[in-house]
């Protein structure tokens, strides 16, 4: 048997403290989403509030609390026998508001009389799970396929598919709700979901959402060239998603007329079936755009976007509270009360802080971002874009380039030309044939441009891609054209013919 040991290690480990995972998730938060994110906080933490800041006295009912009163408190150290100063534990939280001229702590909504005010425009839109719902309620159904029928809903993604097996499900069911269903219970209510509007959504892919809407269409209405759209899609779906028509027709037997009556009836139907009608995440489709530009005579003026932002502060009833406590005996009640107070307020002043440090943040990194492309957001050319990467802005205004990166998803900046995503100034670099560093997004605008343009019937490959490239001064591999094609979102040749 081999000996034990004990051995001490010392290992370097780097964790973020509460503070710091905060602010980073506000900063991924856009503008749009701000609000909604400050009035969870202020639901969950009284002593967080939103409106001005109030005056606060140093006195409570006209009596002031002294510094040098002898007033019985706690430590958990001490006996009952020891006094302290009871202020000294509270120095944080009681300072006047006039001792640090830091009001930037408390607003975070900068606006002056001259501003524009824009109504934030608002929306009824119903999501399609809330409209699901609601046909559920329609159907007489016992309480335990309702309650299966409100699960299935809730886990459809924004496209109306669900994902989810339906094993899954009724593990699910049993571990949360505390409800046993078999698993033909489950298919029993999903099929009965899947007979819902709009037609398609509860399907597991798209092959399946095709087909229910397409048999919801053959019944309705039938003819043979619904049932040869349904053979298509049920015998011929992987050379469909490829567009190998050829050999759907001759694998069919199919007419090639038969077949295109076919292929229109499938082209009408909706891939994104819950799309169609708004989503749980998104109930509107419109931007709020987090930065402004303002081209002021060849000056640049960067404006951030504070309307979603109130001011925030903290209760001044938690902080009376703090200085009463403070004048009181010890006691556990009172010991657990404090706790919580001191808690409370901590996270309140830590929030008010990430607030302001994500505007902050938001703030210099979009200047950067201006000064860089400056050229662009003066004349809005986009082949005046340069190249620019994370790191570019990260040594510009000492961040990590993980912060960068933050504050560049999900926001957008509205300019003269147009309101634009920050991921869209960002953008690789190569050299043309003169020798000069350009944008890829110049190339890709190119790329973009050739295929809309292009013969649908004999659509452009890689190779001729290339070919137009290096006519225009870029000497790029096909296998860099085809990244760059694929970044675009632009099919394959092959797939982009029409016939």
């Amino acid at each position: 048997m081999g000996s034990q040991r004990l051995t001490q290690t010392q290992k370097l480990l780097q964790k973020l403290s509460p503070q710091q995972i905060l602010i980073m998730k506000l900063l991924q938060i856009p503008t749009m989403e701000l609000s909604t994110r400050i009035k969870e906080e202020i639901m969950q933490n009284p002593a967080l509030e939103e409106g001005e800041n109030p005056d606060y006295e140093d006195d409570i009912n006209g009596e002031s609390i002294n510094e040098n009163d002898d007033v019985d408190t706690f430590d958990d150290n001490q006996s009952d026998d020891d006094h302290y100063d009871p202020l000294d534990d509270f120095d944080d939280y009681l300072k006047d508001d006039d001792e640090d001229d830091a009001a930037y702590k408390y607003v975070a909504n900068n606006s002056s009389p001259d501003d524009k005010h824009y109504e934030t425009p608002i929306t009824n839109e119903t999501s399609f799970q809330d409209t699901l719902m609601e046909q559920l309620g329609f159907r007489k159904l016992d309480e335990k396929k309702r309650k299966i029928g409100a699960y299935i809903i809730g886990n459809l993604d924004d496209a109306g598919y669900l994902s989810r097996p339906i094993t899954g499900i009724a593990d699910d069911l049993l571990f949360t709700q505390n409800l046993d269903v078999t698993e033909d219970e489950v298919r029993e209510v999903l099929e009965i979901i899947q007979d819902f509007d709009p037609a398609g959504v509860g399907a597991a892919n798209l092959q399946e959402c095709l087909l229910i809407q397409l048999h919801r269409l053959n019944h309705e209405n039938p003819s043979n060239d619904c049932e040869n759209a349904i053979k298509i899609i049920e015998d011929y779906f992987e050379e469909f998603t490829k567009k190998h028509y050829d050999k759907i027709v001759s694998r069919s037997n199919m007419s090639e007329e038969d077949f295109k009556k076919a292929l229109d009836i499938v082209l009408t139907l909706n891939p994104k079936p819950g799309g169609s009608m708004g989503s749980v995440s998104q109930n509107s489709n419109y931007i709020i755009p987090d930065f402004t530009i303002i081209n002021n005579d060849g000056e640049l003026e960067l404006q951030l976007n504070n309307r979603n932002t109130p001011e925030l502060h903290v209760s001044k009833d938690f902080l009376n509270m703090l200085k009463e406590y403070a004048a009181g005996k010890d006691s556990p009640d009172k010991r657990e009360a404090v706790s919580f107070i001191k808690n409370k307020i901590d996270s309140a002043n830590w929030f008010i802080d990430a607030i302001k440090q994500r505007q902050d943040t938001l703030y210099v990194t979009m200047r950067a971002i201006m000064e860089y492309q400056k050229e662009f957001f003066l004349t809005g050319d986009e082949g005046k874009l340069k190249p620019m990467i994370l790191k570019d802005i990260s040594d510009m205004v000492g961040l990590d380039v993980s912060t960068i990166s933050r504050v560049a998803n999900s926001k957008y900046v509205q300019t003269a030309y147009g309101t634009f995503q920050l991921k869209y100034f960002f953008s690789e670099g190569l050299l043309n044939d003169e020798g000069e560093e350009v944008s890829t997004r110049e190339v890709k605008k190119i790329v973009r441009e050739s295929v809309e343009n292009e013969d649908k019937a004999n659509p452009l490959t890689d190779d001729e891609l290339t070919a137009i490239l290096k006519e225009k001064g870029y000497t790029i591999a096909r296998r860099t054209v085809a990244k760059y094609r694929e970044q675009l979102g632009i099919p394959v040749a092959r797939l982009r013919k029409v016939i």
